[in-house]
């Protein structure tokens, strides 16, 4: 509720830099299908390279839109936390292909989860198709889990899980683009009658969450 609140003001800023993250882990998803296992561990100043730069627009994406949107801190939090891993996947290239998965598979579980949580902010205020970003969401989680703690399951290559990773994790993230452009779009199509209500209804909305907390 708060974030329609606060996005019902103003409109959100640079909503194509989620798209551009997941499109270029659905591209490494989808280049690591033709890596032979071999040379994973080979990968790690191009996962480094990946986790630099993703974590560089997501940083700077939140900072721009930290008056635009509630949850801007976990785009912060996912942006630092992708600048880590990259700092120490660069730090540390000798890092094996038994540790590696860990570090990716943790690095994408944030992302996925944010997705999650994002998705069911945007269900509470009607925004259609959000169940998209749910189930791509859902699946980034899923196969985070498997990548950290069982990489070859069912028989599937670690290179392969790591692929699948990347691919649904990319996909949550471009999901999460349009629906941020949505967003972006929504206070230009309300009437100045209707964001004025609204505007009501935001402090009646603050005013009971202050009562619930003298409570």
């Amino acid at each position: 509720m708060a974030t329609f609140f606060k996005t019902i003001r103003k409109t959100v800023k640079y909503w194509y830099v989620p798209a551009i993250i997941g499109a270029l882990f659905v591209v490494l998803g989808i280049y690591l299908f033709t890596v032979p296992l071999e040379t994973y561990a080979t990968l790690t100043v191009l996962f480094s390279l990946s986790f630099l730069v993703t974590g560089l627009l997501e940083t700077w994406f939140s900072i721009q839109n930290r008056e635009e949107l509630e949850g801007w801190g976990w785009h912060l939090i996912s942006g630092l936390f992708s600048l880590a891993i990259g700092i120490l996947l660069v730090t540390k290239p000798e890092i094996s292909a038994v540790t590696l998965p860990m570090f990716i598979g943790f690095s994408l579980l944030f992302r996925a989860f944010q997705g999650l949580g994002f998705a069911f902010e945007l269900k509470n205020y009607g925004v259609s198709k959000w169940g998209n970003l749910a189930i791509a969401s859902v699946l980034g989680i899923l196969f985070s889990f498997v990548l950290i703690f069982n990489p070859t399951f069912t028989g599937m290559s670690l290179v392969v899980m790591t692929a699948l990773t990347f691919i649904f994790v990319g996909f949550s993230g471009i999901s999460m683009a349009f629906m941020l452009k949505k967003l972006k779009n929504l206070p230009q199509k309300i009437t100045k009658e209707l964001k004025d209500k609204i505007e009501d209804l935001r402090e009646e909305y603050y005013e009971h969450l202050e009562d619930r907390k003298r409570d």
